[in-house]
């Protein structure tokens, strides 16, 4: 399986930086070991200085949300949107160790991390606009069409797992108990991002080697001619 964005994101994103990993071997995943506390110790300790709003990470996509035609504060990116829950209610709700460890990672460095069952996606993945004709399926269960142009995740069979680029995320492959092999995918635009989603990816493989995970294969991607290749073997 092959993880890439489409020239077209990078042309009008050239500041994008992304961060992809494949894990196998959830079953096995230890929830104890991951340190959800100390990753959310660092978000609590950054909002008593200011707001989510006020974070480079959060402005810089505030800001692609509005060169996309959408209003920031309606659509949210993923850590966005955690942030505000984390901080209304001193907390997140725990939903699978992998996607909680995800998430607290999220919450700490800002950035927006997406988690996908690997089982769930057909063929190649690749963040692109849509054509219009894909289909996306809610968390509760309902079929919807992306608008033209709009920036997804897209399958090779027509599927979007995830709508307005870092918005919201697709029921479909969601992360779920049975769930064995994951694609997780972070993505950043502000200034020093570079460091920064290098930082995030030691943390999430150093995490997941250490709490069980195995095999974790992982890639940093930096422009148009870059992808990230699931190793056929390692992905069985």
């Amino acid at each position: 399986m092959r993880f890439s964005h489409a020239p077209e994101v990078w042309a009008e994103f050239p500041t994008l930086v992304c961060a992809a990993l494949f894990c196998g071997g959830l079953s096995g995943l230890r929830a104890d070991g991951l340190a959800l506390d100390t990753y959310q110790r660092r978000a609590s300790e950054r909002l008593a200085e200011g707001s989510e709003g006020q974070f480079r990470e959060i402005r810089a996509w505030r800001a692609a949300f509005s060169k996309m035609g959408m209003k920031p504060t309606q659509y949210r990116c993923a850590s966005e949107a955690l942030l505000r829950r984390f901080r209304k209610e001193a907390g997140l709700p725990r939903l699978h160790p992998l996607v909680d460890f995800c998430n607290a990672v999220s919450l700490a460095y800002a950035t927006p991390i997406a988690v996908f069952d690997l089982d769930r996606i057909v063929g190649d993945l690749q963040v692109r606009p849509a054509r219009g004709d894909e289909r996306y399926t809610t968390f509760s269960g309902e079929d919807e069409l992306p608008s033209p142009g709009e920036i997804i995740f897209a399958d090779a069979d027509g599927r979007a797992h995830a709508r307005r680029w870092t918005n919201r995320q697709s029921g479909h492959s969601a992360v779920r108990s049975g769930t064995d092999r994951a694609l997780i995918v972070a993505e950043a635009l502000h200034e020093d991002a570079v460091s920064d989603i290098a930082a995030l990816l030691d943390d999430l493989r150093s995490g997941l080697l250490g709490s069980g995970s195995s095999p974790v294969d992982a890639a940093m991607l930096e422009g148009p001619s870059q992808a990230f290749v699931v190793d056929p073997e390692s992905a069985r």
